[in-house]
């Protein structure tokens, strides 16, 4: 909507001056007039990319804390299956390693990046897991089953809401007229939160 009301006061400010409005007023008046209306609407162009590139950031930061929560859950999970499969060491090292670099990731590609390790070092845990039947009657292994689905669905969805919002403010700093402010007031291009391959996007299966 705010990019809608943009047009329109651009619109209108140009309809002005092409419409002779401003012979009825005096040149001195007509200038500050033009200046004034100019100057509104770049600051109404400012404000919207402002509140666009705000609302990326939030959605961000809702994707980190739904890491986070899965992050955190991974040592109470290795723990559990380590109690049935204690030989299995490599996979419990990798998933270890993984959540220490997710952890202490810092720009989102790097997240991104550490983010599909822990995925897919997730995987081989609950490959190992489906094959200790007796793993389900332990209640503290179904209940991290069903928290960590619910983490995943609440990833995904934050995902897709964040690369939803940085789609639409990278679309507004590169129309015009909105670039030229994006440009003046150094505006930068947001990362997408993708995921690597086709396979990596299926969710992590918790479920046996």
């Amino acid at each position: 909507m705010s990019q809608f009301w943009n047009l329109i006061f651009g619109a209108i400010i140009i309809l002005l001056l092409v419409s002779g409005f401003f012979d009825y007023i005096e040149w001195k008046f007509n200038i500050i007039a033009i200046i004034a209306a100019v100057l509104l609407w770049l600051v109404s162009i400012y404000n919207s990319l402002v509140a666009w590139r705000f609302r990326a950031r939030e959605a961000w930061a809702d994707i980190d804390v739904q890491l986070k929560r899965r992050y955190d859950l991974i040592p109470n999970l290795v723990e559990t299956v380590k109690g049935y499969a204690v030989h299995e060491k490599e996979a419990f090292e990798n998933v270890t390693k993984a959540r220490s670099q997710a952890l202490s990731a810092q720009s989102i590609h790097d997240k991104e990046a550490a983010d599909n390790m822990v995925t897919s070092a997730l995987k081989s845990i609950f490959a190992i897991a489906e094959a200790y039947p007796q793993l389900r009657a332990v209640e503290s292994f179904v209940k991290l089953q069903e928290e960590l689905a619910d983490t995943e669905n609440k990833i995904q969805a934050a995902r897709r809401f964040y690369n939803g919002n940085v789609m639409e403010y990278n679309t507004k700093i590169e129309t015009v007229p909105a670039n030229l402010v994006a440009k003046f007031f150094n505006f930068q291009k947001k990362e997408f939160f993708e995921l690597e391959s086709e396979s990596e996007r299926e969710p992590v299966k918790v479920k046996f």
